[in-house]
């Protein structure tokens, strides 16, 4: 059975610094990069953090059916998975790890069901999600109430993910999160 991890969060509770974690913890696994049609932040790279695609030829992938899961994350902001980024990582022969959105996370369980283990980060308190989102200092405030917003609904969702992991520091969560891939993998 080919397998897939999947790993949601919502923003600032820690979902990128536990997957790159687990990327040199587990040689198994290899990075889904999804595609999205927003602009690339400093020091982002095509293909290696997102296949930025233009808005036009995002939805053209659309109506061509190249996606496993797509959405509009925010007006006019979509965010998807590619079917061919998803053969590409079991032809190397890995297991893909996906770092995505509670709604794309959901999205790909349906679609993976037991081939995949879904995993929901947890932050240990709501206020600690704004005080993340300012200091990686990527977003205006504008922006950041945003993501506050849509992060009180998103942890709404925990519970539909099979494992519920809290990030109160982040080397605990990351060695609790490589456990339980770990198991899963071997089963």
């Amino acid at each position: 059975m080919r397998k897939a991890i999947i790993v949601s969060a919502p923003s600032g509770a820690g979902k990128t610094t536990i997957v790159k974690y687990l990327l040199k913890a587990i040689p198994e696994l290899a990075f889904s990069i999804s595609a999205c049609s927003r602009s690339k932040r400093e020091g982002e790279i095509n293909g290696k953090d997102y296949y930025f695609l233009p808005l036009d030829e995002f939805k053209r992938r659309i109506e061509n059916d190249a996606f496993i899961e797509w959405q509009e994350v925010y007006p006019g902001s979509f965010y998807g998975t590619l079917k061919s980024e998803i053969e590409r990582i079991w032809k190397e022969g890995k297991v893909p790890i996906f770092e995505v959105d509670i709604v794309g996370g959901l999205n790909l369980k349906n679609y993976f069901r037991e081939q995949a283990l879904s995993i929901f980060i947890k932050p240990p308190a709501f206020e600690d999600l704004e005080k993340r989102l300012r200091i990686r200092n990527t977003e205006s405030d504008a922006d950041i109430l945003k993501r506050i917003t849509k992060a009180e609904f998103e942890l709404t969702f925990a519970g539909k993910f099979d494992r519920i992991l809290l990030n109160d520091e982040i080397s605990a969560a990351s060695l609790k999160a490589t456990e339980l891939i770990t198991a899963f993998l071997n089963s």
